[in-house]
């Protein structure tokens, strides 16, 4: 999820700890409690600050370490001893459980999206990722908001709070079950297909849709039950060439693989002399456009001379990133 519905998310378990007679009998470790849901609601997206090297280490790391299993379990720890030693008064183990929920919930509802997490490190590196909630899902914001308001008008923040997660855990069944019937819709639209990714969108009834048969991809939209594919891409092996090889060890091209399951190459001789390896993400299609790529420029000597990977939404500004690139 995004870093706002993490915060309300954060806020709404603090409130919800109320519950815990513990918490609700003493203000200073329900000022604790609150701290650490708070801040345990975040913590995972630390490794965010990755964005600052480049792109390629971005999408290699990010929900990687960060949600594995290890660190659900060493945040709440940390977050706990920095958080007890400024409200010293606060119960150490209501604050580690509450600080663990807010840890733990957070890499859950990541899994949910269709980036997903490698939640399930060191034993596998498996992205593991549902595809039945966007990365920003307005209507779970959007009830957390309403539920925050009335905990600050004064209602009973666990009556609110448990009303609150009950709608969403059967928000979340309606998704799957949304979902799956997108899946059949598409099994019947292209009965060959090996693969199907279906990805939500902002739009309730609206999802993307990307399929692999044994020959074909193919990327459109679902409305509903409605499947209406817009681009067909015949599959083709990646050439086995020397100039391939060397673009796809570049660290970009590479970042790009690890995360992309579907995507259509293309190879091409620029005015300059160069030669460019592009490869284009299937799954995010956007206005006719796919604006998640890696692309590297080659010289003769199979030298690479700028690369590129993230999300691009128009050709000036990926010419713009790849000049930038080659001047470094």
């Amino acid at each position: 999820m995004d870093t706002g519905t993490h915060l309300v998310m954060g806020i709404a378990l603090g409130g919800l700890s109320l519950m815990d007679p513990v918490v609700a009998n003493h203000s200073v470790t329900f000022a604790a409690v609150l701290t650490g849901t708070i801040v345990g609601s975040q913590a995972p997206d630390v490794d965010t600050v990755l964005k600052l090297r480049n792109n390629a280490v971005y999408i290699r790391h990010h929900r990687g370490i960060t949600h594995s299993t290890p660190a659900v379990i060493l945040w709440p720890i940390g977050i706990t001893a920095i958080v007890s030693l400024i409200f010293q008064d606060a119960n150490v183990l209501h604050l580690w459980l509450w600080t663990f929920l807010a840890v733990f919930l957070h890499v859950f509802v990541d899994i949910f999206n269709a980036y997903g997490t490698q939640a399930l490190r060191p034993f596998s590196r498996k992205w593991v990722a549902l595809g039945v909630i966007n990365t920003f899902d307005p209507y779970i914001f959007g009830i957390h908001c309403i539920g925050i308001i009335l905990w600050a008008l004064g209602s009973n923040p666990i009556i609110i709070f448990s009303i609150m997660y009950f709608i969403i855990i059967g928000y979340y069944i309606l998704r799957f079950l949304l979902q799956q019937s997108v899946k059949n819709a598409v099994r019947k639209t292209i009965p060959d297909a090996k693969i199907i990714i279906v990805a939500p969108t902002m739009r309730f009834f609206t999802w993307r849709v990307a399929a692999k048969s044994e020959t074909h991809y193919y990327v459109g939209r679902a409305f509903g039950r409605t499947i209406n594919i817009y681009d067909k891409f015949k599959i083709r092996p990646l050439p086995q060439t020397p100039l391939v090889e060397k673009a796809l060890n570049d660290p970009n091209l590479s970042a790009f693989l690890s995360f992309s399951p579907i995507y259509h190459w293309d190879i091409s001789e620029l005015e300059n002399g160069l030669t460019e390896v592009r490869l284009v993400d299937l799954r995010y299609r956007s206005n006719e456009h796919y604006p998640f790529v890696a692309v590297a420029h080659l010289d003769e000597d199979l030298n690479i001379i700028t690369s590129y990977t993230g999300w691009i939404y128009s050709e000036d500004k990926l010419q713009r990133k790849l000049q930038i690139g080659a001047s470094d």
